[in-house]
């Protein structure tokens, strides 16, 4: 597929503890943080169960 550069945009704080898991899995935590990862199905999931707190930009 390809890469994606992921960025977190906005805290985690009032988050579920399952977001909370799911930045950590992506190796986020704080704001501006920003990690490349491959595209994946389980990949495009994280994103969307935490796509209001990240910014996703294709490599």
């Amino acid at each position: 597929m390809g890469n994606v550069k992921i960025t977190q945009v906005r805290s985690h704080n009032n988050s579920t503890d399952k977001q909370k898991a799911t930045l950590r899995a992506l190796n986020l935590g704080k704001i501006n943080r920003s990690a490349e990862c491959p595209l994946t199905s389980v990949t495009k999931g994280q994103i969307a169960a935490v796509s209001h707190l990240v910014k996703v930009e294709t490599l």
